[in-house]
């Protein structure tokens, strides 16, 4: 076969896993602009809004090492296909869902078919691509889309919802998984290198059930605004299967995870920043949608417009990563990127975004820019530490990092925004006590409220719904720019040694 016939096939490889690849990270963020409509629809509360978003990334956390294991084990292309299909079925339930309770139950069907292809994805670019070059290449087409896709979420979102309900968000992934699934079906090679070894379902639902419960104690205790023994109880139990889960890995010769990935310092920086650098993107970027809709009043189309420079500089971004990588060195690039993330998070925390004027989305873009060639130096750092027989794994590791971030960072900046929000929030002196405490959770239980009041008592509940968001929005800009730029001198230290592009160990 010739070189030019060999190019062929891997760019279209490259085209079919990428293509599949699309609707999961769209669906990570074409759900922000909706919430404030999916609140109103569904009567949801400010805690079931923060489950129906942060289910699908945090759940994905927990399937994706077992799914990259078991990818290792069947192979990538059997996994992807069946991905595909779990994925489209979850998201025609989760357009037709009638209450919050089912939205969240059809985003579980949807991180189990996520988590079935993006290891999968990983895996496949890894085995396809051998030169370390090419490699660095096609994994920055892999951060493009990645990127592009998340940013141009809250766009497509916010164009279905001008025109149709909230349900559109979701029904949109199946034509486009009737269309990806068949070229995955015949553009992906049907025989592919696997690992020997049983898959253990035991070792799964440890992981699944330690990271679940861990959440689920911050997020109700965050909710309740007190560490009940209950919920003590469920934060040790996470921390129990977390341990035993850790256990089994360190004691299995064919552990699910191999934690011996660990003791390379690039993919500790590669996971530090994957999990940091997508969970300040993911809450700064749904905290956005809701300053945008709720305080100044737009409509989801132009919230997701205003949001246009983070989606094209992150569409650049990525592919660019690879290059800069490749002549300046993946630690100068990937310290320089978290440098310019925190100050423009900073520069945004100080803006008034009434009159966002040219600076504002010029800091926005620097934002994409930066972070897209942060995420995709991640991803460069740990996809070229391991040998291709290892690429689900270290693929799933990597996801991992990637909807543990956006997980956690959603439920983190959702507690943290309700307990500023909460303290700033200054109450109409009339309203009943009742409803004095659901308004102080969250803007969206404020809106809630508000429209069951007289319109006097409304407006001014609004009001200063708005006048506390926007302070309780600054807070968490600033604190995250401060938390990216302290990871800029981790990652610059632990890079020290770091030689781009090693070679693969054997």
């Amino acid at each position: 076969m010739s070189t030019h016939s060999v190019l062929t096939d891997r760019k279209l490889v490259l085209t079919a896993v990428i293509l599949a690849f699309l609707p999961v990270v769209l669906d990570m963020t074409i759900l922000h602009v909706a919430v404030p409509k999916l609140t109103q629809s569904l009567n949801a509360s400010g805690t079931e809004v923060l489950w129906i978003i942060d289910i699908y990334p945090l759940l994905m956390a927990g399937l994706l090492v077992p799914m990259g294991t078991l990818a290792d084990r069947v192979g990538n292309r059997t996994l992807l296909l069946l991905g595909l299909i779990v994925f489209g079925l979850a998201s025609a339930f989760a357009a037709f869902a009638q209450s919050a309770l089912m939205l969240i139950a059809a985003r579980i069907f949807l991180a189990l078919g996520g988590s079935m292809i993006v290891p999968c994805v990983l895996g496949l670019i890894r085995k396809t691509f051998e030169d370390e070059a090419e490699r660095a290449t096609a994994l920055g087409v892999w951060g493009m889309v990645g990127a592009a896709g998340a940013a141009v979420g809250p766009l497509v979102g916010g164009s279905l919802l001008e025109h149709f309900w909230w349900g559109a968000v979701f029904l949109i992934n199946v034509p486009a998984i009737l269309l990806v699934a068949p070229a995955c079906y015949f553009l992906l090679p049907r025989r592919e290198k696997t690992t020997p070894g049983k898959w253990s379902v035991g070792q799964s639902l440890l992981l699944i059930a330690g990271i679940l419960s861990l959440v689920y104690s911050i997020k109700t205790a965050a909710a309740e605004q007190h560490l009940s023994i209950t919920i003590g109880l469920v934060a040790a139990f996470g921390v129990v299967c977390l341990a035993l889960f850790a256990r089994k890995q360190l004691r299995s010769p064919t552990p699910m995870l191999d934690l011996s990935l660990l003791s390379h310092p690039a993919i500790i920086a590669g996971l530090l920043m994957s999990v940091i650098v997508s969970g300040a993107l993911a809450g700064v970027e749904l905290t956005l949608a809701q300053e945008m809709q709720y305080v100044l009043g737009m409509s989801p189309l132009q919230a997701g417009i205003f949001m246009v420079p983070i989606m094209v500089a992150a569409a650049i971004g990525s592919p660019v990563a690879g290059y800069l990588s490749n002549r300046f060195g993946l630690r100068l690039v990937a310290t320089l990127s978290l440098i310019v993330s925190a100050a423009a998070l900073l520069f945004l925390a100080l803006k008034d975004f009434h009159t966002p004027g040219f600076w504002v989305p010029f800091a926005l873009a620097a934002l994409g820019l930066a972070l897209s060639i942060g995420l995709t130096a991640s991803s460069i750092a740990i996809m070229s530490s391991v040998d291709a027989s290892k690429g689900g794994a270290a693929g799933a590791l990597e996801a991992t990092g990637y909807e543990l971030g956006s997980g956690l960072g959603i439920t983190m900046f959702g507690v943290f925004m309700s307990g500023v929000f909460s303290h700033i929030i200054k109450l109409p002196a009339s309203l009943p006590t009742a409803l004095a405490q659901r308004s102080a959770r969250t803007i969206g239980d404020s809106y809630i409220v508000a429209a069951e009041l007289p319109a006097s008592q409304g407006t001014a509940l609004v009001e200063a719904a708005k006048a506390a968001f926007t302070k309780t929005h600054a807070i968490l800009l600033t604190t995250s720019a401060g938390l990216i730029a302290l990871l800029a001198v981790v990652v610059f230290v632990t890079l020290a040694n770091y030689r781009s592009f090693p070679s693969d160990p054997s």
